[in-house]
């Protein structure tokens, strides 16, 4: 797959119609199978006004919630990690008989999505990196390790108050800038009722693969360009500087598929 750099100005025009500005994809498209993955403290519920546009659009989308986690959230114990939540994605992908996937991952399901990816390639059309964290070597677990291997003292100070020693908090840990806008108020309460802790042990985990993970698969890194607050570094999406990555820089943010589902609607629909 060419290498292709799609920059903010290209794109913003995605809200206003369904090809991408760029000119790399347009016209009418087949229908796709979308699995599109959450992130940490969410859930399948999180994906609502993405996966209903694009089922209008006459995709497949299919929304698990990760054991733990949302309407799971009574399943969290202090066994529910990494692997727990690879499981997950493969089961989906395995009971629905899924093939020609495109697999969207958001923050740190980047992880269990390459794990998925990896024990299930021939179902794998196309890997997304929405905002997640793209493992690469050095970077196999959602906290890094020091040098030594040991755990750093942020992780250990923090685990001090997960609840049962194993369940993170997010309003222990992070503002809601961190998520959305404070001043979209709507969203605040939505996430005030709706965030669930999340097994600690699926940050702890090292990805371990077999088949390359998204090496070898066509890929693209979505960068939420309008994020304000704590932006995602370079640790999370450096390995999409590599060769065969696609790389696409939204106007959006972290949370894109609350504050602005008809952009991310319109990417991911590109993709088809």
């Amino acid at each position: 797959m060419p290498d292709r750099r799609t920059a903010i100005g290209a794109i913003a025009g995605l809200a206003a119609g369904p090809a991408v500005a760029s000119g790399r994809r347009s016209g009418a498209r087949p229908r796709a199978t979308f699995l599109l993955v959450h992130g940490t403290w969410l859930g399948g519920w999180i994906w609502a006004e993405v996966a209903d546009r694009l089922r209008a659009m006459g995709h497949r989308v299919f929304t698990p919630t990760l054991t733990g986690c949302g309407e799971r959230h009574h399943l969290i114990g202090p066994e529910v990690g990494l692997e727990t939540h690879i499981r997950d994605i493969t089961g989906v992908i395995d009971w629905e008989g899924l093939e020609d996937v495109i697999l969207v991952a958001h923050s740190f399901s980047g992880l269990a999505a390459t794990g998925a990816a990896d024990r299930r390639r021939a179902r794998i059309r196309r890997m997304v990196f929405f905002d997640a964290l793209i493992p690469a070597p050095g970077r196999m677990s959602a906290v890094a390790r020091n040098p030594d291997g040991s755990l750093p003292d942020w992780w250990i100070r923090r685990a001090e108050g997960f609840a049962g020693g194993y369940a993170m908090d997010f309003w222990k840990s992070y503002p809601v800038d961190m998520l959305v806008p404070p001043e979209r108020e709507d969203l605040v309460a939505l996430l005030k009722a709706r965030l669930t802790p999340h097994p600690a042990k699926a940050w702890l985990d090292e990805l371990v693969l077999e088949n390359g993970g998204w090496e070898g698969l066509p890929r693209t890194c979505i960068r939420a360009m309008a994020q304000r607050y704590s932006p995602s570094s370079e640790r999370m999406w450096g390995p999409a500087r590599g060769p065969g990555w696609e790389m696409i820089e939204l106007p959006v943010t972290r949370m894109g598929m609350l504050t602005e589902p008809e952009i991310l609607t319109r990417c991911f629909a590109s993709f088809a």
